[in-house]
């Protein structure tokens, strides 16, 4: 355990072609899958798809991380 308590993962987008390119776009079920084994692994809050940033709804998880 080392006190993390939140996980976010999303897809690296490309902003401009000077930037690295995407390797892989990753889909919606492995975020899912990836979400669920990170549950699993007792983070309290997971937001996991392709959209998802690391500010991705910090309301809704702000009340549930220990204090």
């Amino acid at each position: 355990d080392v006190g993390c308590e939140v996980l976010t993962m999303g897809q690296y987008l490309r902003p401009t072609s000077k930037h690295l390119p995407v390797v892989e776009y990753v889909t919606p079920d492995q975020f899912n899958y990836y979400g669920d084994i990170a549950r699993k692994k007792g983070f309290l809050y997971v937001a996991s798809g392709p959209l998802v940033r690391s500010s991705y709804h910090a309301a809704d998880f702000h009340p549930v991380v220990r204090r």
